[in-house]
């Protein structure tokens, strides 16, 4: 496929503001491509060069992208500049400067795809100058259209609105007509997380190619993710006469793959953290006897003096790019082991939990029981086998006077479920009569421009939404104006002018208009006196009535912890709103 035929599905992909039509269009984009260029189209819709796991950046900041745009029309870095100030977008700009120019070539999206690759992998002394001479060159060889895209790919800002799931839909309606090979695709992309690699082998090899995917190392799984409940009766009757509680922490969870001696750290969002955690990885090579390994635990800093665990503000000071290993001094973690995927070969997840547990004793160093370990960098997470609700409360008591969140509930005898939300697993927190029993993480969806003393913050509230995780779409739950700090007002700020948008985004559904739109990407924890019912709101909307969130207070930012589509869901919303008052 030409990149200039890509170009006119990017440009159909923008002017929507409907998620079905972003369907339609990949559908049909998708139908036109092949085996050996899907994998590439799938990363390059999403403004990437790989999947979203692997740090790879094209490193290119405005000012370098304003003058490979100069070098490849005959214009001057001030041109540019100027061009884009008066057009409010350096895409418009370069498309501009562009009109006037015949490309040299028609490049292929497998062609424009490999350079921008080239781009990223440069590094050291004089990679600059090769960065800007390599992207002029791309746009000398590209028609205008095509140019106003690709100048966006460098800087992080073609947004196009389209999520995993869409591309799932896409993919099965191009090869079939209908998405009823969506649970499959989907269940491929939670083994691997890297749809690009999930969409080139279903185009090589169909459904059968997708049935053979498998857990790979160095590829992050998509996480399981808990229910709720409301109260430990509750619990004792979805889960039956023995089940296995472990402390639920207010740290990091990571998921850790090695192999040999290498070892790879994810994020809960799949992001590669492995930089940032060197006295983890330590750990792991030390502590965990396993030739290949995927497995999970929960990340939290901690004071070694008099081991106690430290907030969650101060565990995410390790989330950074400079000076690591001073924080990493100041700041030592610990990681609690609570579940194994993958050991030696072989795929764990289809074992049952408590067979889990044992692989999981098996091959982490236990110099104590598990969760009373010390001297260790990788310890295993305390777990109990109990089946009362006393017992549930007794070691929630504890868990909480531990400084920890509550408890997490698991079957004994369920399976891993990547991707999953069920009751399989169940996360207890504190819950009181008549109160809102848990906090709620909300997207940022758009901005209120401030007034009064908050002029000088540029920020005055938030729309916040949830997302149905059915339609793909968020939905709105509230507007946040209190529980803000100055420096959080100040922060918002400036996760507006990275993410502001000139429109609605397809896949967000309201009814009211802040004073500017965001791409749905951040992901803030509130806690609320209640959930009411609304007709502002679009959340769980039924007959013209949503739910909304009363006295909404931020709580704190989750950063990289969590992606948009691992926010509440209005299911969740659903279930909170009647577990309130026992309402039916």
């Amino acid at each position: 496929m030409k990149f200039s035929k890509l170009a006119e599905y990017y440009e159909k992909l923008e002017a929507t503001s409907k998620r079905l039509e972003l369907v339609d269009i990949l559908s049909k984009l998708f139908g036109e491509s092949d085996s050996a260029e899907i994998g590439k189209i799938c990363y390059l819709i999403q403004g990437r060069v790989a999947p979203f796991y692997m740090p790879v950046e094209l490193g290119m900041a405005e000012s370098m992208v304003a003058q490979a745009i100069a070098k490849a029309y005959g214009k001057t870095k001030e041109d540019v500049i100027k061009s884009y100030r008066h057009l409010g977008n350096i895409g418009l700009a370069a498309q501009e400067l562009a009109k006037n120019h015949k490309a040299f070539a028609n490049l292929s999206v497998s062609d424009v795809f490999g350079e921008l690759r080239k781009i990223a992998d440069l590094g050291g002394e004089g990679s600059v100058e090769k960065k800007i001479v390599t992207l002029a060159q791309i746009l000398k060889d590209l028609d205008s259209v095509s140019v106003k895209h690709v100048v966006n790919i460098p800087l992080g800002t073609l947004r196009l609105g389209i999520g995993d799931p869409t591309v799932m839909d896409a993919l099965s309606i191009a090869k079939t007509g209908d998405k009823k090979l969506r649970p499959i695709i989907e269940d491929a992309y939670n083994k691997t997380s890297d749809l690009g690699y999930v969409a080139e082998e279903f185009f090589k090899h169909g459904e059968k190619g997708l049935s053979t995917i498998k857990l790979i190392v160095g590829k992050p799984v998509r996480p399981a993710l808990a229910e709720r409940m409301p109260n430990a009766d509750e619990v004792v009757k979805r889960m039956g006469d023995k089940f296995a509680a472990e402390p639920k922490f207010d740290g990091f969870r990571v998921q850790i793959h090695k192999t040999g001696d290498k070892v790879e750290i994810f994020s809960r969002n799949l992001e590669d953290m492995t930089h940032s955690f060197p006295d983890l990885a330590e750990g792991v090579l030390k502590e965990v006897k396993a030739k290949s390994v995927i497995m999970e635990g929960e990340a939290i800093a901690y004071n070694p003096q008099t081991e106690e665990f430290l907030p969650f503000q101060e565990t995410t000071k390790r989330r950074r790019k400079y000076k690591i290993e001073e924080t990493a001094k100041a700041l030592p973690l610990v990681c609690f082991a609570f579940d194994i995927l993958y050991l030696d070969g072989e795929d764990v997840t289809g074992k049952p939990e408590v067979e889990r547990r044992k692989l999981l004793e098996k091959i982490v160093s236990k110099d104590l029981p598990a969760g009373r370990q010390v001297n260790q960098t990788i310890r295993i997470a305390e777990q109990r086998v109990i089946s009362t609700a006393k017992e549930i409360q007794e070691f929630f008591n504890e868990a909480i006077s531990d400084g920890l969140e509550g408890l997490m509930i698991k079957k004994l005898d369920a399976p891993y479920k990547a991707g999953g939300r069920g009751f399989h697993w169940i996360k207890f927190k504190r819950a009181s009569s008549g109160d809102l029993a848990d906090t709620v993480d909300c997207v940022l969806l758009g901005i209120y421009s401030g007034k009064g003393k908050r002029t000088e913050f540029g920020v005055g509230g938030l729309l916040v939404g949830i997302y149905n995780d059915k339609d793909d779409v968020f939905e709105t739950i509230s507007r946040v104006g209190t529980g803000l700090t100055d420096e959080e007002f100040r922060k918002v700020h400036e996760i507006g002018k990275k993410l502001r948008l000139d429109k609605k985004p397809a896949r967000v559904k309201s009814k009211i208009e802040p004073s500017y739109w965001v791409v749905p990407k951040e992901v803030l924890e509130i806690y609320a006196d209640e959930i009411t019912k609304s007709p502002i709101h679009t959340a769980g909307e039924e007959d013209g009535i949503g739910y909304a969130l009363r006295f909404p207070r931020l709580v704190k930012f989750r950063e990289a912890d969590k992606r948009a589509e691992d926010a509440t869901t209005v299911e969740e919303i659903k279930k909170l709103y009647k577990n309130q008052y026992g309402k039916k």
